[in-house]
């Protein structure tokens, strides 16, 4: 299984600069762009953390998808971006990653006014589950990777859910350090969301997708996007909600987009 034979090369005693290979630095600049903008110190923090990300989180192919070292590497940089600065596991909730070729099935279920729960079935790119798990479409991780400045990235996009859950609630508030870091990044999201919000009703394009209007959970994923994406123009639109972001990820992308 390739998963696991990442694993051993990565997961050892060795260092991870020792084993890193070329060919996948040169896969991650082909198929992953955003990697080749990456300061070289950034890059080889990133390496450290794919290393830990694959050692702790498997990988596994369904709908007849065969799994490559090329998928693993892909989706792990993105994902491990998020956390690049972050100490221990890179995701401690999270213990599988399944690719799917292309969209996937999905059961939703509703409640009704009335109270009744209905289900059916949705057709996803990508879902993050309370039960430790990220599927995504693999056509899309690339989609989303080769574009870089779209603000358009499924993998981020789910990767933050995960993020945001940490602290128990996918609430568009992940764990943060202290109760007046939540008090601040409360303040903060909240008019933004309530501006994002009019300005979607009104029908005005922003750089934020208006998807993230979904609910808050959902703007913290865009927002996400946005931030690594579209660093420039999202500090320009909401440079108090683009600061938080960039407390929190420990990471200034306006550095390396230009």
């Amino acid at each position: 299984m390739i998963w696991e034979k990442l694993k051993a090369l990565l997961g050892g005693e060795t260092k991870v600069a020792e084993v890193f290979q070329e060919e996948w630095i040169a896969l991650l600049k082909q198929n992953v762009p955003l990697y080749a903008q990456l300061p070289e110190e950034l890059r080889l923090r990133l390496h450290e953390r794919i290393a830990q990300f694959i050692s702790t989180v498997r990988f596994e192919g369904c709908g007849g998808l065969e799994l490559t070292e090329a998928m693993i590497l892909t989706v792990a940089a993105q994902a491990c971006l998020l956390v690049v600065h972050r100490e221990g596991k890179p995701y401690p909730l999270l213990s599988a990653v399944y690719l799917y070729p292309t969209t996937f099935s999905s059961v939703r279920k509703r409640m009704g006014a009335s109270g009744i729960i209905t289900e059916g079935e949705v057709r996803r790119l990508g879902e993050s589950s309370v039960w430790g798990t990220v599927v995504l479409a693999w056509d899309s991780v690339t989609q989303g990777a080769r574009h870089i400045d779209d603000g358009d990235n499924v993998t981020f996009h789910e990767f933050a859910h995960q993020l945001d859950r940490e602290d128990g609630t996918t609430d568009g508030a992940p764990a943060l350090a202290s109760g007046a870091a939540y008090r601040t990044w409360s303040r903060v999201f909240h008019a933004n969301y309530a501006d994002f919000l009019q300005q979607t009703e009104e029908g005005r394009k922003t750089v934020l997708d208006a998807y993230g209007a979904t609910n808050p959970a959902e703007f913290f994923a865009v927002a996400t996007e946005t931030f690594f994406e579209k660093p420039q123009q999202l500090y320009a639109e909401r440079p108090d909600m683009y600061a938080e972001l960039m407390k929190y990820y420990h990471l200034d992308p306006r550095e390396w987009m230009g």
